[in-house]
């Protein structure tokens, strides 16, 4: 027993069993550097078979973009790092950042950041996205310097905008009878959701705020069929609509 335990000591305490290399994969979305933050195991390097990999995994999955990771170590030294990550479903431009969104409303990543990899930016520009425009908030009075973003990475969409822009991305021009190529969407202190011609916008179609009680946004699939009604012949005249809700609009010509 004594010769055992020698043995294994000798091994735990081996440098030729130092963790000298680092295999990560699965990274998109995922920035480098919030993955070497937990990575950076610090010298002199851990043994392999005393490294906690349970500690590892668990600080890895409190990153925003990562939904699961399998972290193992292969011998003589190296940790093999497998990373899942969440899928967005929508990007959210807002002043600089390009934040992604997943089906939860979790912002996962900034496609817009300095650190952003050419595969996140480039899955961002193939997402349907939402301009927003609303003014930053400030806290407490405080000047403009200092306004808080709107929305950061591990922050959440409310279940209302969440709603509302999956509602909006979601149609075509086909749906509401025009004749442009692609919609785009905004949002702004203004008017609220607003939709237009991704091109030119000749026209603004005003869809306004929404409320868990007073204004729904199960509103939207009414709104867009009295948009297609207001289209209808028209198109290349309107200027402005607003469409209070299912069966109330009203618009401007050029």
């Amino acid at each position: 027993m004594v010769v055992a335990g020698a043995a294994t000591w000798g091994v735990a305490a081996s440098p030729a069993f130092a963790i000298r290399t680092t295999d990560v994969s699965g990274m998109v979305v995922t920035t480098a550097s919030d993955v070497n933050a937990v990575l950076a195991l610090g010298s002199p390097a851990p043994n392999a078979f005393m490294l906690a990999t349970d500690g590892l995994r668990s600080s890895l999955e409190a990153i925003p973009s990562i939904a699961g990771a399998d972290v193992s170590v292969t011998l003589p030294g190296t940790l093999q790092v497998r990373i899942v990550e969440r899928t967005p479903i929508l990007a959210w431009h807002a002043g600089a950042s390009l934040l992604l969104v997943d089906r939860d409303g979790l912002v996962i990543a900034d496609a817009g950041s300095a650190d952003a990899s050419p595969a996140a930016r480039a899955l961002a520009s193939g997402l349907p996205t939402v301009d927003d425009r609303r003014a930053p908030a400030a806290e407490g009075g405080a000047v403009v310097s200092e306004v808080q973003p709107l929305l950061a990475v591990g922050g959440r969409l409310g279940p209302i905008e969440l709603d509302v822009a999956t509602r909006l991305l979601s149609l075509r021009p086909t749906d509401i009878g025009s004749g442009s190529g692609a919609l785009g969407v905004r949002l702004d202190d203004e008017d609220g959701w607003t939709l237009h011609p991704a091109v030119d916008r000749p026209w603004t179609a005003v869809f306004g705020f929404y409320s868990a009680t007073l204004r729904p946004a199960d509103l939207v699939p009414e709104q867009a069929r009295l948009l297609r009604s207001l289209l209808a012949g028209r198109e290349a005249q309107l200027l402005r609509i607003v469409l209070a809700d299912g069966t109330h609009g009203t618009y401007t010509t050029k």
